[in-house]
């Protein structure tokens, strides 16, 4: 009851639709570049008529960008992206991609199913980490639809993983759909099917910056997550197995408070092992495909807030520890430490090696799906923030 209780009193908190202009929705495609091996990555900007555009390329089927108007309606970017096509090659970041076949980490790269151990290459260490060298986010997404109405402006992209894909049994052909509606509400739905028995787990790894992305960095942007437990890890960033109460902990988001309040909190081991905040909280520890509200974030000098919900247990929050000042960004600057926090709906880390967690399996004539929903608004400014 208390849950619900501080789930209504978030949602019902002071906020004001981000103000509405006159315009229609549209969708625009163009070239981003070429890759090494010439092929062209595209570029598709959808503009939903009310001050809200969104830029999606194909290289990982990632949101380049998306302007949003403040509380006086001034517009900024407010996702990091890089500065061209060129700087996406060079020092891949996940910036805004999609991220699989197993979004986040896999102990030593391996699994079994149905009997068969499956080896995936390792990229974080001894661990495997978003599926490999060649995710999802390295590769190249194909538009099947773009579109534009009354409601909104939105692009399909598809993507087909052939069997033994980074060591993944089974042709998985995915699909991603993002639709920015009228209302202010950016929407992606995942979906895949198989041909044989595999695993997967499918989320998107934007970086947000409520303030802009260049702004310098989120710790005075204030984060509530929604969850009484989270998982913590062992030194390789995996999952312990423990299911643990946040309260008492830097990792207790359920009132609200700044991202860099407890970042730095002496006496948290797990803030040590991962530079800050990359760990899974837990939404749901019995995945039912209800949506469910995962968290809500606000910029309190722009007034910016972001709502996310999902369908998915698993909540991991990032908050950019390793960005190091080498990355430029869209708007030419350096993104460095905490320049952005990522929120990723998924299934919780390493669950095909631990059976608490519940299963990532995907069987023929099944479909995968992750909806997730990122909600625009802003606070008004004479309302203090909660």
């Amino acid at each position: 009851m208390k849950r619900a209780n501080r789930i209504r009193q978030w949602l019902g908190c002071a906020v004001v639709a981000v103000p509405l202009a006159a315009g229609a929705t549209s969708v625009s495609r163009g070239d981003f570049g070429t890759m090494p091996d010439g092929r062209k990555v595209g570029e598709v900007t959808l503009d939903n008529g009310h001050g809200m555009v969104a830029q999606v390329i194909t290289l990982g089927a990632a949101v380049r960008s998306l302007t949003a108007p403040d509380r006086d309606g001034k517009s900024a970017n407010i996702v990091l992206g890089s500065v061209d096509l060129a700087e996406y090659l060079a020092k891949p970041q996940c910036f805004g991609a999609t991220v699989g076949r197993y979004a986040n980490r896999i102990a030593k790269g391996r699994f079994t199913l149905d009997g068969h151990t499956y080896q995936l290459p390792l990229t974080d260490g001894v661990n495997s980490l978003h599926s490999g060298p060649i995710g999802f986010d390295k590769v190249l997404w194909t538009v099947v639809d773009a579109t534009h109405d009354a409601n909104g402006a939105s692009v399909t992209l598809r993507y087909v993983s052939l069997d033994g894909d980074m060591g993944f049994p089974g042709k998985l052909t995915a699909t991603a759909v993002y639709t920015l509606g009228v209302d202010n509400r950016l929407t992606i739905d995942y979906s895949a099917t198989t041909d044989k028995p595999t695993i997967v787990n499918i989320t998107n790894h934007i970086y947000w910056n409520l303030a802009g992305e260049a702004s310098g960095d989120v710790l005075g942007q204030r984060l509530t997550i929604p969850a009484d437990t989270y998982l913590p890890v062992d030194a390789g960033a995996i999952p312990t197995g423990q299911f643990a109460d946040v309260g008492g902990t830097a990792f207790d988001f359920r009132q609200g408070k700044p991202i860099g309040q407890d970042i730095r909190r002496g006496g948290e081991p797990q803030l040590l092992i991962a530079h800050g905040y990359d760990h899974n909280w837990v939404i749901s520890r019995h995945p039912d495909h209800k949506m469910r509200l995962m968290a809500r974030a606000e910029d309190p000098v722009s007034g910016r807030v972001l709502t996310l919900h999902s369908n998915q247990p698993g909540l991991q929050f990032y908050s950019a520890n390793h960005l190091n000042g080498t990355s430029i960004g869209t708007s030419g600057s350096l993104y460095r430490q905490s320049a952005g926090f990522a929120l990723e709906p998924e299934l919780f880390p390493d669950t095909p090696n631990q059976p608490a967690f519940g299963s990532a399996r995907l069987l023929p004539g099944q479909t995968y799906r992750n909806h997730i929903v990122y909600a625009f608004s802003t606070t008004d400014a004479r309302t203090p923030s909660p």
